[in-house]
């Protein structure tokens, strides 16, 4: 796996009891999952002799985050070395502006959008948009194609006077509509080289600051059609880009009952973490088992409700005494810490619950999670 962040470390978890031997390129010794891999190399993954060297003696690579070039990656794959997903399907979660002229081609629905040169042609977008939340068409959404993740390259802008700061990473730049959303949701689905697909329930993502916060499973008073709706989505935009292994469609639900696709990851991903305790196979378990082409596992849940909490750090740099609370009083409680520095605002872990009663799974991850960052004392 390539990559040393808290998804690959979580990744090897879930091949552990499958016998799997398990590498791992990561950036530091210190990296979330260079902490538990006992076979580490310490490289740059944007080194393409780096990335030869780690793939001997691999039967498969597989990736904890896009940021792999894509060149390189048709480079190990001439070398004879399967890559999943594959560079022709990590592309679309590389590069925006692909991701975008791709679903529009396969008939996928999107925000509107187009691919902008500067702060006059982002007016003129917004003009073209009309009938916005303004009569310029602004408030729009400004996105580098490539690079960005938890927020980060990514702008609101209520005039062309706001929007000279994406062009300043000297990158192209997608401009999309600011969609009145009723809430966020996402897809989750796995699908193995020849064909065989699972889908998770569709889930509720709740955001903080461009951030996840919250993972509701499944996602409360979703209609059933539209449930069926998001997850068929998903299943086809795997198949049209032959992904291989897990993909996220992160989808808004529009005030008219309408979904459109926000962004895809081609990896495990945040809103599927509640998985690992709530579903009877994790995203995790079936990555693995997609990118060695065995078959994959039930993605069905385990309990009516499970909820996801992210832990972002806080005040408490030791976690220890922290769990001596939660541990107590609640000891269904399921905690995924992933060994990193505590800093304010960065993910350090997450916490799940699950039960029957979704007012008190909600309460019972919010309550942990803040406990466990320092913003509940009690």
């Amino acid at each position: 796996m390539v990559g040393g962040g808290q998804l690959a470390r979580m990744t090897h978890e879930a091949g552990i009891p499958l016998g799997i031997r398990f590498k791992l390129l990561s950036d530091t010794p210190q990296d979330s999952a260079a902490q538990v891999v006992g076979d580490v190399v310490i490289g740059d993954y944007r080194d393409l002799d780096t990335l030869r060297a780690f793939a001997v003696g691999c039967d498969v690579i597989t990736f904890d985050h896009e940021h792999v070039p894509t060149e390189h990656l048709r480079a190990l794959e001439a070398d004879g070395i399967p890559v999943r997903p594959g560079p022709d399907a990590l592309v679309h979660a590389q590069d925006k502006g692909v991701m975008r002229a791709k679903l529009d081609a396969i008939g996928v629905p999107c925000p509107r959008h187009r691919i902008v040169s500067d702060p006059a042609d982002v007016e003129r977008f917004a003009a073209e948009l009309g009938g916005g939340q303004a009569p310029d068409g602004f408030p729009v959404v400004l996105k580098t194609v490539r690079g960005g993740y938890d927020g980060k390259g990514v702008w609101v802008v209520r005039s062309s006077k706001e929007a000279a700061e994406p062009f300043r990473a000297g990158v192209p730049v997608l401009a999309e509509e600011k969609v009145d959303f009723a809430r966020e949701l996402a897809a989750n689905i796995v699908r193995s080289p020849h064909g065989q697909a699972v889908a998770y329930p569709v889930v509720e993502s709740i955001q903080v600051d461009g951030v996840c916060d919250t993972v509701i499973a499944p996602a409360p008073d979703l209609d059933e059609e539209l449930a069926g709706q998001a997850q068929q989505l998903a299943l086809r935009i795997a198949q049209e880009l032959g992904v291989v292994g897990h993909l996220a469609v992160e989808l808004f639900e529009t005030a008219d009952g309408r979904i459109l696709v926000n962004e895809l990851a081609m990896r495990p991903h945040n809103s599927g973490h509640w998985t690992q305790d709530g579903a009877i196979t994790s995203q995790f378990a079936n990555h693995v088992r997609a990118v060695l082409d065995l078959p994959l596992g039930d993605p069905r849940p385990r309990a009516p409700w499970t909820v996801m909490a992210n832990v972002l750090g806080g005040d408490y740099p030791d976690m220890y005494y922290a769990y001596l609370h939660c541990m107590a009083r609640d000891p269904q409680l399921k905690i995924h810490m992933y060994g990193k520095d505590v800093k304010p605002g960065r993910k350090v872990g997450h916490v799940n619950t699950y039960g029957d009663d979704l007012a008190d799974v909600r309460e019972r991850a919010a309550h942990a999670a803040g406990y466990l960052r320092g913003t509940i004392t009690e």
